[in-house]
């Protein structure tokens, strides 16, 4: 089958399963998921959307997400929304779709994975907090520009490849401006994006957050000093056009209409210009200069205890939603050094998942639906597309999703432990991990020694959650529990091998 084709088929699996076109009320997509906003979650079939063969695995926030793994969701999208559309037009309301039952005496995948629906169940009502929901707000402004992100930052890995190398010399000026272009101008599509997400007009956001990028700020004073280009960076634009929102609405309410749209544009850009000139850009600047000062002291004097932290603690923030908060801090990283040296070790939380799975997969031999549930998911893990395993496997066992974090807290501590000794580790970009970082990565030593330590790290990773989960990650009760030949549903098998049940248990114990 044609790849078009393939997608086309994709798109049209899932639409029926999550209620039709006439439930779609938002389709969006980040890096691995297909985000859809429903008017009524009963009428998704949770258990068929998981058969589809591309479908990784499912996780319910604010929106409904479907894992589709990076650069499948990309081509998917387009698809659905075309069917979404067509359907809207032609069809009636949907009605409710059911799914099989699966045996509720068996403990395989398909309990596990109904745990897993449970306790999501469970964190996203905790998760509508005003504080989550602005970070939340937050992911939506950077995480469109993850794309860019990834491939300025290969073509920049590549250009710094040749430069030292010496080859094609006549070329490596244009490569340059490729990697370096979008990260010049990044402020504008913050500003953009931020802007949109508040409720305001995107291209008055993007006109103030240009203001901080204009070569002429140079001749400015402020706070006795004189601004440069890009000072502030990503959190001056991101404060410069949520100050353009408030004005903006400001304008709205009291200018005249006759009058709006001459004096709104004008007073947006007027008022919040200045305030970004003379306050935002200083203020921001002091801050970002802050945020990279202290990743470095971090790591250069807390080396393996901060990494061991940093990497044990991620998959918790995740689970919270509160890993939304270092979008922006990588960002400004990355605007600073060029790469950041915080998502690096963070990755080593997938390492960590990685190893823990597979520890299960051992440990549990007679349990063909687990088992499968792991094979097929394993593949996406180690491309650091982690869902699947998290929410089919480690997470509703109990025990080995806390062995999963002490993995992803070694492989940090080891990947800490050389920045400490002065061997810094860089991402050029944000969103892939796993292996998929390799041709993002970045250092001071060059990119042998930089992937040599990186890849020191995901063995160290996959190593030690092996070894936890495989001698911590069961008790005996739990053991017993799963470790048994179970035969599941055929209706019920997916592609991750995480089948969905509309019942659920209490979860294993830890």
């Amino acid at each position: 089958m044609a790849t078009e084709d393939k997608n086309r088929a994709t798109a049209a699996a899932i639409l029926p399963l999550v209620g039709g076109a006439a439930n779609v009320s938002s389709i969006a997509h980040c890096m691995t998921r297909l985000r859809l906003g429903l008017h009524d979650r009963s009428l998704v079939d949770d258990e068929a959307l998981k058969a589809v063969p591309a479908v990784m695995g499912v996780v319910e926030d604010d929106t409904y997400q479907i894992v589709l793994g990076p650069g499948t969701v990309a081509r998917v999208t387009p698809e659905f929304e075309q069917l979404v559309e067509k359907g809207r037009a032609a069809a009636p309301a949907p009605a409710p779709t059911s799914g099989s039952a699966p045996d509720p005496a068996s403990v395989s995948a398909d309990e596990l994975a109904a745990q897993g629906a449970a306790m999501k169940a469970a964190r996203k009502a905790k998760n509508a907090t005003p504080f989550k929901l602005f970070l939340r707000r937050i992911a939506n402004i950077f995480v469109p520009l993850i794309p860019a992100l990834i491939g300025c930052g290969i073509i920049a890995g590549l250009n710094g490849l040749l430069v030292n190398l010496g080859w094609l010399t006549s070329v490596t000026p244009a490569l340059a401006a490729m990697a370096s272009g979008f990260m010049a101008l990044i402020a504008v599509f913050v500003g953009y994006n931020t802007a949109k997400e508040f409720g305001g007009t995107p291209i008055l956001g993007g006109a103030v957050a240009a203001i901080i990028v204009f070569p002429g700020v140079a001749n400015i004073e402020a706070f006795g000093q004189k601004l440069s280009p890009g000072q502030g960076g990503v959190l001056g634009a991101l404060g410069a056009a949520v100050l353009a929102v408030y004005v903006e609405k400001w304008c709205r309410r009291w200018v005249p209409e006759a009058l709006d749209v001459l004096v709104t544009p004008t007073l947006t850009v007027l008022v919040s210009g200045l305030v970004t000139i003379f306050g935002l850009m200083y203020v921001a600047g002091e801050v970002s200069t802050a945020i990279g000062t202290f990743a470095d002291w971090l790591l250069s004097n807390g080396g393996a205890g901060a990494g061991f932290v940093l990497g044990g603690l991620f998959l918790p923030l995740v689970m919270l939603g509160l890993h939304q908060a270092l979008i922006p801090i990588h960002t400004t990283l990355i605007e600073q050094q060029g790469y950041t040296v915080l998502l690096p070790i963070l990755a080593m939380a997938g390492a960590g998942q990685v190893g823990a799975a597979t520890a299960v997969y051992f440990r549990l031999p007679r349990n063909e639906s687990i088992r499968r549930t792991i094979k097929s998911a394993l593949p996406a893990g180690l491309l650091g597309v982690g869902e699947p395993l998290i929410y089919g496997v480690s997470l509703p066992l109990g025990r080995p999703f806390i062995t999963a974090c002490v993995g992803g807290a070694f492989g940090g501590g080891f990947i800490g432990l050389f920045n400490q000794l002065g061997d810094k580790v860089g991402s050029t970009a944000i969103g892939p991990s796993g292996w998929a970082l390799f041709p993002l990565l970045d250092g001071n030593h060059g990119l042998g020694t930089t992937a040599a330590i990186y890849a020191g790290g995901l063995l160290v990773g996959y190593l030690a959650g092996f070894l936890a989960t495989y001698f911590f990650g069961f008790s005996k009760d739990l053991l017993a529990e799963f470790n048994v030949s179970q035969e599941p549903a055929e209706s019920t098998v997916a592609a991750t091998g995480g089948p969905t049940s509309p019942t659920t248990k209490e979860p294993a114990g830890v």
